[in-house]
């Protein structure tokens, strides 16, 4: 309903961007399982997909979703419902965040865009395989820090105290989606080491720990000569948007005039 209204709004820009977040916050945040995340993925984004084109009422029998609802506790009065508000666009674009290989891949199959949360130029084959089957027009869209600055290690440090927080925190020791990815990215024993830091409550360690060159590929960093350069290294990718972060609304025109040169 919100993305239907923010479609209108838009004037047909909007895109709804999706993820299954980890164990930890599924189970202890929203207090439901977090069994086979994929398959409980694809029959969300079917649904989500149903109702954005209003094309019928929602009828959807699947082994985690049921609509109209028939499980325990049903008091068996639902119906088949679609929107009030008529869409803009009957497909809205979906994009996935996604991290895993598996997950990669079946955004790949089934959304219109990924997510990705970190994202190398340098490393390419991390995600070449899971990216293999995307079908044409199929959008890539990683979030990329980006600082003018003379001063690098300067502006390293608080992608590194953020990193340190999500591959240290952000999930169990037995389950961190983030530690996975950037040991696959090369940096296992970085990442366990963050970890381990961050879990001793060391937290300064485990920023300290985070690799300048992991932080620093992931990124756009530097005087405007070293971004233009490193702007070509992203040209020779699959991807297709770069979503900018920075606290700085002049380097927004700066990373324009680069792109755009």
């Amino acid at each position: 309903m919100h993305v239907l209204t923010l479609d209108h709004l838009s004037g047909g820009r909007a895109i709804l961007g999706l993820g299954v977040s980890g164990p930890q916050v599924v189970e202890g945040w929203y207090g439901q399982p977090s069994n086979r995340p994929l398959a409980r993925t694809r029959e969300y984004v079917e649904i989500i997909r149903r109702a954005l084109a209003r094309e019928e009422p929602v009828e959807f029998d699947g082994e985690f979703f049921q609509h109209p609802y028939h499980g325990p506790g049903s008091v068996g009065l639902g119906k088949p419902l679609k929107p009030i508000t008529h869409p803009l666009r009957r497909e809205v674009p979906i994009y996935l965040g996604a991290e895993g290989p598996k997950n990669v891949a079946q955004t790949a199959e089934i959304a219109d865009g990924w997510l990705p949360l970190y994202y190398s130029p340098f490393r390419q084959e991390v995600y070449a395989p899971s990216l293999a089957e995307a079908k044409p027009g199929f959008e890539i869209a990683p979030l990329v820090m980006v600082n003018v600055t003379e001063d690098i290690p300067a502006a390293l440090l608080p992608l590194k105290w953020m990193l340190s927080f999500y591959v240290g925190g952000m999930g169990s020791r037995k389950r961190n989606f983030h530690v996975e990815l950037m040991s696959r990215m090369g940096f296992e024993a970085e990442a366990r080491k963050i970890q381990d830091l961050f879990l001793a409550d060391k937290r300064e360690e485990a920023a300290a720990a985070v690799p300048d060159q992991f932080a620093d590929e992931i990124s756009l960093l530097g005087p405007v000569e070293r971004i233009r350069d490193r702007l070509d290294a992203w040209r020779e990718t699959p991807v297709t948007t770069l979503l900018l972060t920075t606290h700085d609304p002049s380097v927004l025109r700066t990373m324009a005039e680069l792109v755009l040169r």
